[in-house]
């Protein structure tokens, strides 16, 4: 395939809630759109889309079954034409089909669905089927019920096939042939259940890394070895650790090296709502170490160079760090501190985009790796999904369901900053997914990077405004107007115009009087009614007596302080402290604060209720901790690719809000 060839057919694999489509451009300069001789099928059940590593089968599930196609060469899919250029190449019964995945050279696909239990089949069916794509035949089928990491693993030469079961990873040699290699298992690895199995790219036969959780005191293990030599004295390298609930590994493209991003749900020292990580490196050498990170904090992203000799670690506390790494995990170039979480580096490895997304507010920039400068500064606000074009200059970015159910959509942008195509999705429709085609190794050569802005169009989104907030007496006295002629003037002397009362405290007012009305109205319909009380009593139940008029009056500067509490009687016991507090209410209740403000908590420092105050702010604390709580299990929910209702989206949506409080709450503790 000719480069020249590639960048004049471009496509996008687009799932929305109404169909799954292909879209094309003709060029840089051209609008991405479905044309009539792609593929398109109108459909509100798809869950997934996927090419092939070599670019040659596109496979899409439709709720109903999953159809593998495959995908004619570029001078012929650019052709008009009816869609028969793009045939069938199978069908497969999966119906509730929610994973796909193609193997390393495309001759497999495997298939993922949520395992269930029914009355036929009590023990469960198979929800991880492994299809032959050349005859679309079932080859392997077996029980998987994690769902974060559901995918097998492969050699890049497909000879090994290899999964987790129980904790026990088992390998299927399928040099003979898938029928007689999934037969049975050619040789297994014991371990503890939460065992995780990786098999490297590049070499054949493959290293491979299998993991094992401490249990009881005893530190987690990562191993790697050389296959078929599995022995436990044929390790290549072994790395201990502790506190790793769960690991994240991280090849290099030749195989060569390994990252490991552990983590712990919880982080017992407190300095981190999301537990605590480490990255550590293997090499297949028998090389091991850990990275240093300079900054306290979570690690928000490890990604290797496709040139395989570094890699990129964005973490800490907001604004985070991003700094690259050798393979003696030396820092050879800081990127600097700012509001970013993860990075992309293009397929070629001379360029990254490190970018601040999810809750943050979607900062781009995007770097020269080699030259280490910054070429561009952009604003991709909402991305839920990024992903470079296998041409290394372009990268598309998307607003999608169910993350955000609101504003769907994508850009596609030149690394200089240009917007060279938008397309916003119509009200009441949702844009799930979108994926670039891929193409087989060598189809494209690695771009020229220069400084020039590359011609663009422009948004029609509107931007948000760079002008810095002016407070509005600011604003007024920029007119040269009076501020003070523009605020409520104050009717009690001495007392400033902002503190004067407002609608609020006419509204006590008036509220008040009716209180007062009501009372007499209560006094005269007791006399009517028969009631013994004298007038002159009703008169006296309502005036002030003489001991309540002799108590200190709460004026404005006072309505603060407690009012001066009488020493007990020698022979009289002092009171509980609840009742104590209950008769300060009853003092408080008798000299209402002024302008509206609330009785007994008007500053805040009534006395006797300071412990009250803290035992609220200890309150406060829990519930916003809960309530983060409660956002990290639906966003680990979301990931493994369950559809939120709208409130759990919003709850997500605000977890930036809760940290941000709870911070504020902790310092004024």
């Amino acid at each position: 395939i000719c480069c020249m060839c590639s960048r004049l057919f471009s496509l996008l694999a687009v799932r929305s809630s109404v169909a799954v489509e292909l879209w094309s451009s003709a060029g840089a300069k051209q609008p991405f759109e479905h044309k009539p001789n792609l593929p398109r099928e109108e459909t509100k059940s798809s869950r997934s889309i996927c090419f092939s590593p070599d670019g040659r089968y596109f496979a899409y599930s439709n709720g109903v079954e999953v159809k593998v196609l495959r995908v004619p060469p570029p001078n012929v899919a650019s052709n008009t034409g009816n869609g028969s250029d793009w045939p069938e190449q199978c069908r497969l019964p999966r119906p509730k089909a929610f994973y796909l995945k193609f193997s390393p050279r495309g001759n497999y696909l495997c298939t993922w669905e949520h395992y269930a239990i029914t009355k036929d089949r009590p023990e469960g069916a198979a929800n991880l089927l492994v299809y032959d794509v050349a005859t679309g035949n079932e080859v392997f089928a077996i029980v998987q019920k994690n769902q974060t990491d559901w995918q097998p693993s492969w050699s890049s030469d497909e000879s090994i096939f290899a999964l987790v079961v129980g904790g026990e990873a088992l390998f299927y040699d399928l040099a003979a042939g898938p029928a007689e290699g999934f037969a049975t298992t050619s040789r297994k690895i014991g371990g503890s259940r939460g065992g995780m199995l990786s098999l490297g790219p590049g070499n054949c036969p493959p290293f491979l890394a299998f993991y094992t959780p401490g249990a009881k005191g005893a530190p987690s293990m990562c191993k790697l070895y050389k296959y078929p030599a599995l022995g436990q004295n044929q390790t290549v390298a072994c790395k201990s650790f502790f506190q790793a609930d769960r690991v994240e590994m991280l090849w290099n493209k030749r195989g060569s090296g390994l990252l490991l991003l552990t983590s712990t749900e919880v982080d017992k020292s407190g300095a981190s709502y999301y537990g605590n990580q480490a990255v550590h490196f293997m090499a297949t050498k028998g090389d091991t170490c850990s990275v240093p990170l300079s900054k306290e904090g979570p690690v928000h992203c490890v990604k290797w160079s496709p040139k395989a000799n570094e890699f990129v670690v964005v973490y800490g506390f907001m604004p985070s760090k991003a700094a690259l790494y050798n393979l003696k995990c030396d820092v050879i170039f800081d990127f600097g501190e700012g509001p970013r979480n993860c990075a992309y580096f293009n397929p070629f490895g001379n360029l990254i985009v490190l970018g601040g997304f999810g809750n943050l507010p979607g900062a781009v920039e995007v770097w020269d790796v080699s030259k280490r400068e910054k070429i561009a500064n952009l604003k991709c606000a909402d991305t839920t999904h990024f992903e470079w074009h296998p041409n290394g200059e372009w990268f598309v970015t998307a607003t999608t369901a169910p993350r955000l159910r609101i504003s769907n959509g994508f850009k596609v942008y030149h690394y200089s900053g240009a917007l060279l195509h938008e397309t916003l999705w119509p009200q009441g429709q949702e844009l799930l997914g979108i994926e670039w085609q891929a193409y087989a190794d060598n189809t494209f050569a690695e771009p020229k990077i220069t400084k020039a802005k590359h011609e663009g169009i422009k948004s029609s989104q509107p931007e948000a405004s760079k002008k810095a907030y002016t407070p509005p007496h600011l604003r007024l006295l920029k007119e040269g107007k009076n501020p003070e002629k523009y605020l409520p003037q104050s009717t009690v002397p001495g007392l400033p115009a902002a503190a004067a009362p407002g609608a609020g405290a006419n509204k006590n007012k008036k509220k008040n009087n009716n209180n007062s009305n009501k009372a007499k109205g209560n006094i005269n319909s007791k006399r009517e009614a028969g009631d013994a009380t004298p007038p002159e009593a009703a008169a006296t139940a309502t005036a002030p007596t003489e001991s309540q008029e002799q108590q200190p009056q709460l004026t404005a500067n006072q309505f603060g302080e407690s009012p001066r509490r009488q020493a007990p009687n020698k022979q009289q016991r002092p009171l509980p402290r609840h009742l104590q507090q209950q008769q300060q209410v009853q003092q408080l209740d008798q000299h209402p604060v002024e302008f509206g403000t609330p009785r007994h908590y008007a500053n805040g420092n009534v006395a006797g209720f300071n412990n009250s105050n803290t035992a609220d702010k200890d309150r406060k604390i829990r519930s916003v901790a809960k309530k983060l709580s409660d956002i990290k299990k639906l966003k680990s929910r979301q990931s493994q690719g369950e559809t939120l209702e709208l409130n759990q989206l919003n709850k997500i949506e605000m977890e930036g809000k809760y940290l941000e409080e709870l911070k504020a709450l902790k310092l004024s503790a």
